[in-house]
């Protein structure tokens, strides 16, 4: 994963170990104080809150002391590859879109990051400006020009 996907996951560890956790304790605290738990909504709620940040807590974990980062600041080229700001053209409509090439863990295409597992990651890997690559979508074929590679971070 790149550096700052791996800074991002880690200030998450950190967030939900010094506050969500003990605020998530705190409340199941609470809601034990009202009585009977098997018909208290708030305990449950706070149960299930709990269940999900210690696996999320634990998810990180694994990928955090795992994870291999990748520092894209001193990379160039026009060659495509992980980490790269890519801007390809659709052949068909000539609407340009950017996307960076990440991990998985860090993948968001609301925020034009695309996993390098990813169908058009794949495709877009090793071409340089100007290739033309094919990708499988569920709508049918879709084509794509590299415009330009970008390393920014």
């Amino acid at each position: 994963m790149t550096r700052e996907g791996l800074t991002v996951l880690e200030h998450e560890l950190r967030r939900l170990k010094s506050e969500e956790r003990p605020a998530v304790i705190k409340a199941i605290a609470e809601a034990r104080e009202h009585g009977d738990l098997s018909e208290n909504a708030e305990y449950h709620a706070a149960r299930e809150r709990q269940s999900f940040i210690e696996g999320r807590i634990a998810e990180l974990e694994d990928v955090t002391s795992r994870a291999e980062a990748i520092d894209t600041s001193e990379m160039s080229g026009d060659t495509v590859r992980f980490g790269a700001h890519v801007l390809v053209a659709d052949t068909d409509t000539d609407e340009e879109t950017e996307y960076r090439i990440v991990g998985a863990m860090e993948a968001d295409l609301e925020l034009g990051k695309i996993s390098v597992t990813s169908p058009l990651a794949r495709a877009l890997i090793g071409k340089t400006i100007g290739d033309v690559v094919e990708v499988a979508t569920p709508g049918g074929g879709k084509s794509y020009e590299i415009c330009k590679v970008l390393w920014k971070n």
